[in-house]
């Protein structure tokens, strides 16, 4: 049956209208002045601003405090599988010089900053791996099943729901897995010519980490004759970058023994490359805060790359104190000529806030320094508006 009720219409304060008309997309249940019915997850809203005028169209969440997810501002569109193909082919155009560097491993759609709010799809070889974040979605997934094969062309397409998805969505019939033919569980990709595994059914996120590929090409070019620590180590990205890039010795360390293995499975997918098998190894299974404080071997270069410490806003101070404590611990290990490259993916934290807070230690030690580089999201990482921007690295020669 069709559904007969008027469409959604918004209207909202105008601090909101500002930000909606300046591109943000999102608009909080606080910025609604009025809404002339309650909506469905996923059902399209239109927004008219003061002078009854359309302003926006979008995606309505009425469980959220961020109630609508903004698709298309300023002029009407029809927001339909046409208008999807579009945003999916733009996404895919964007990426084409990542697919010219050895790589097969590689976000095809980065969410809200694309014009898919909650949605993020990623590329493992032929196997394409969708993790919703919103109830947005379970509505119109067949279409989007659909967007995502005709662009992509994954042989085999893997959907990974976020917790809050998991009763709506068994209860809408959409469950995780394989959708359609079933293909490896753990599959191996390329990036930058290394390869490496992905869990595409039970790794963390969507099976691997891949906003860092940019700042691991870099790591790899510092890397020549010296002995590297990587903290927080995990499935070994840096250490194997840094190894290719001729490293005397490189160092895992990481509190978790699952990640360790999964690095070492990481090299041995690698012994074909003389220089990542041949360079010497070691692997530690500590806490890093205390391992730092009490080992008393030093380095040449050190990547310090924990995952999120701030995942809520309230955390943020404390997030800040440990960033400070780390890296003022890394820098301490740091021979004559020792490079630090300090990464957060905290949300919460900003990059003024991470980078002062790096540049403050890096004053405080004594030591003169410059430094090489600073970085922040890859090009199929795009952050296009400010709680996008996660990603921030610095990296800091010490003399």
């Amino acid at each position: 049956m069709s559904d007969t009720r008027p469409r959604l219409r918004i209207q909202l304060f105008p601090r909101a209208e500002t930000a909606v008309r300046a591109g943000h997309p999102w608009v909080y249940d606080s910025g609604i002045k009025s809404i002339n019915r309650e909506g469905d997850a996923g059902e399209l809203a239109v927004v008219y601003d003061r002078r009854d005028r359309f302003l926006a169209i979008g995606l309505y969440d009425p469980a959220s405090p961020i109630r609508l997810r903004v698709l298309q501002v300023g002029k009407p569109a029809t927001i339909d599988r046409v208008w999807w193909l579009a945003r999916a082919r733009d996404a895919d155009e964007l990426r084409a010089p990542i697919r010219e560097t050895d790589t097969d491993g590689y976000r095809c759609i980065n969410g809200d900053s694309e014009g898919f709010p909650g949605l993020v799809a990623d590329r493992y070889a032929d196997t394409l791996v969708v993790k919703l974040y919103s109830p947005v979605w379970l509505p119109r997934w067949e279409e989007i099943e659909s967007v995502l094969r005709e662009v992509f062309s994954p042989r085999f397409l893997v959907l990974r729901l976020s917790r809050n998805l998991a009763a709506p969505a068994a209860a809408a019939g959409i469950h995780e897995g394989f959708i359609g033919d079933r293909g490896d569980d753990v599959v191996v990709f390329r990036e930058n010519g290394i390869r490496f595994e992905s869990a595409v059914l039970h790794g963390q996120k969507t099976g691997f980490f891949l906003d860092q590929r940019d700042n691991r090409r870099r790591v790899e070019q510092l890397a020549a004759g010296r002995d590297v620590l990587n903290v927080f180590s995990f499935s070994g990205g840096f250490s194997l970058y840094a190894a290719r890039g001729g490293a005397k010795h490189v160092t895992d360390l990481d509190i978790s023994a699952h990640a360790l293995e999964a690095a070492e499975r990481n090299f041995r997918l690698n012994d074909e490359d003389p220089r990542i098998s041949s360079v010497r190894r070691d692997r530690i299974q500590a806490d890093a805060f205390r391992w730092l404080d009490e080992d008393e071997r030093t380095y040449d270069l050190i990547v310090v790359d924990p995952p999120s410490l701030a995942k809520r806003e309230k955390e943020r101070a404390g997030a800040l104190r440990a960033y400070h404590a780390l890296n003022q611990r890394a820098i301490a290990k740091l021979r004559r000529g020792g490079i630090l490259v300090a990464a957060s993916c905290s949300a919460h934290v900003s990059a003024q806030e991470f980078l002062g807070t790096l540049r403050e230690i890096a004053r405080q030690s004594g030591r003169p320094w410059r430094e090489l580089w600073e970085s922040a999201h890859a090009i199929d990482h795009p952050a296009r508006f400010p709680e996008a921007e996660y990603l921030k690295a610095l990296c800091i020669e010490f003399g």
